[in-house]
């Protein structure tokens, strides 16, 4: 009975998963991938310099979820059969070949070299990236493809379950520990730079040639400035639908105007107001940083974070009286 009973066990043990089990936990352990990078992502997001796009954007992100759930299952698929099934079959092969039997660490240095391939693609394709940018993402797709080819060749049944509860724990971790690290200040929260009217006055340019000249007793000077925040490709003729501006598609604007500092409720909600005759604006947002705070328009939808900024041209002064 007691080697039956061995016999059976070892058998259980040994045998492989099938590959449609596989397949399905390679899914799982991608999606709690992304969680995790999704997590530390809007993590570093929050210590980045960003526009103030409000809140629409997350109640889309809402909305699209089951679109965007169907989306993320396919491509979690892909990459499993594409990526992971090749990285733990040529693992055990390697492993065979020159061990003799299946060993774990083989994964790792397929999953590597599987990387280095998938990186230096998108590199390419992408026309560049720096060395640390370059690291960083080959560093982070091999531990993302380490994880699930392991996963895809363990011979234990019960696995779903106990993956589901530490994946989870370790989306729930990382957002705990991004949301300590700001709380404590650790992590550096960005937020606009705190500005007056007074920090306005100066001539602010585009560095193409366009500049916006705010002077203290509320009048303003525009040079070329671009208006490609509002209409990106100027009057359509309604005989062509060909523009009628200028041919690289950019209306400009020259003139002169008037300018009010709106404070708003807080830093996000400041704005320089600019009213001219024969150009039209939005509000003017701040952003940049102390050191360098730039005013910017958005291009095309706030969501795109598509901006045109407009900075302090060098030995122009920002003292004096508020406007």
């Amino acid at each position: 009975m007691g080697k039956a009973t061995g016999k059976s066990t070892g058998k259980a043990v040994g045998k492989k998963r099938p590959y449609g089990l596989s397949l399905l936990l390679s899914i799982l352990v991608l999606h709690l991938e992304a969680a995790i990078m999704l997590v530390a992502n809007i993590v570093y997001g929050v210590t980045q310099e960003s526009p103030n796009t409000g809140v629409g954007g997350s109640a889309m992100f809402v909305l699209l979820l089951p679109v965007l759930a169907v989306f993320t299952t396919s491509a979690a698929a892909v990459l499993s059969l594409a990526l992971v099934l090749p990285t733990a079959w040529l693992s055990d092969v390697l492993g065979r070949r020159f061990g003799g039997r299946e060993v774990w660490w083989w994964v790792p240095v397929v999953a590597a070299a599987v990387s280095l391939l998938v990186v230096g693609a998108v590199v390419a394709l992408s026309g560049g990236a720096g060395p640390v940018a370059v690291t960083t993402g080959w560093f982070l797709t091999t531990a993302a493809l380490t994880v699930p080819a392991l996963l895809w060749r363990s011979r234990r049944k019960r696995v779903f379950g106990p993956v589901l509860l530490w994946g989870v724990v370790a989306v729930v971790l990382t957002g705990v520990l991004g949301g300590t690290g700001l709380a404590t200040g650790l992590l550096r929260e960005y937020r606009p730079p705190a500005v007056t009217s007074a920090d306005i006055v100066g001539t602010w340019s585009d560095g193409r040639g366009g500049t916006l000249t705010f002077t203290a007793d509320g009048r303003v000077t525009a040079v070329d400035v671009d208006e490609e925040a509002l209409d990106v490709w100027g009057e359509y003729d309604a005989t062509d639908q060909e523009p009628s501006g200028p041919q690289d598609g950019h209306k400009s604007c020259t003139g002169q105007g008037s300018w009010t500092f709106e404070p708003g409720a807080d830093r996000w909600s400041q704005g320089v107001d600019v009213s001219f005759e024969a150009c039209s604006y939005a509000t003017w947002n701040i952003g940049g940083t102390e050191s360098r705070p730039t005013l910017y328009q958005y291009i095309g939808d706030p969501d795109s974070w598509d901006l045109y900024k407009l900075t302090r041209s060098a030995g122009s002064s920002g003292s004096g009286p508020s406007a």
